[in-house]
């Protein structure tokens, strides 16, 4: 089943800060994910959504208030909520300029925070349509990565997390031949020297759920001595 309990996301690069905010905030019955840097949620942003999203300004990389600018960007209507320990105005005013719905300056009350969080997402549940989400089309399948779930041949299913993250790598790179490296690095976060049967059994996973015969596989091929191609089109290949 769908988990329909509010997703958080969390950017914070304070790890003692953030698990306790993780904790506080899953004892709330929220579901909560949490990044350390803004590429890496921009990144997720592209086929993730969000119930509200948690901000520091201090980060590595690129800072917060250009992380700001670019989500709203991507999303009009998410709920922002910017963590700070600066105190200046001018701060607080860059951050709503940026497109934050609200500014709490570290250290902070948990009992305020909460009360934030909790008015930001009923609040924003008054206005935000659910959205029109358009499946990427493939053979007889077709994936909503927005939503978690996928039609197939074999009826609807639920997508994990990682699934979501490797569907969207693959339709992302469409016809490219991948390297298991560059799979495993950027879908598990592996170290590129790694030796590992998970990403094999992985496609095979998603063969199962999407090749009209995965013994055959006409959309996740292999590429002998390299890794893996997604094609949206059944053109079989001589690679297997």
């Amino acid at each position: 089943m769908t988990d329909e309990r509010p997703h958080i996301l969390l950017i914070e690069d304070e790890m003692h800060l953030a698990r306790g905010i993780c904790f506080n905030l899953e004892q709330e019955g929220y579901r909560v994910s949490h990044l350390e840097s803004g590429e890496e949620a921009l990144q997720r942003l592209e086929y993730d959504r969000f119930s509200l999203i948690i901000l520091d300004i201090m980060l590595p990389g690129i800072d917060g208030f250009t992380v700001c600018g670019e989500i709203r960007r991507l999303d009009p209507r998410v709920p922002i909520l910017i963590l700070s320990a600066r105190s200046g105005e001018g701060d607080r005013v860059t951050g709503l300029a940026a497109g934050a719905d609200d500014y709490l300056m570290k250290p902070f009350n948990l009992k305020e925070f909460l009360l934030r969080v909790n008015g930001m997402l009923r609040r924003s549940s008054w206005y935000r349509p659910e959205p029109v989400e358009e499946g990427y089309r493939f053979g007889d399948n077709e994936v909503f990565l927005l939503s978690y779930r996928a039609r197939t041949g074999q009826g609807e299913i639920d997508l994990t997390d990682l699934e979501v993250k490797m569907l969207a790598y693959f339709f992302q790179n469409e016809g490219r031949a991948l390297p298991r490296a560059v799979l495993l690095e950027t879908v598990w976060g592996y170290s590129s020297n790694t030796e590992t049967r998970t990403l094999d059994n992985f496609i095979v996973r998603l063969r199962r759920y999407f090749e009209p015969d995965p013994s055959h596989p006409v959309h996740f091929q292999t590429v002998r001595g390299l890794g893996y191609r997604f094609m949206r089109e059944a053109r079989k290949r001589g690679d297997e």
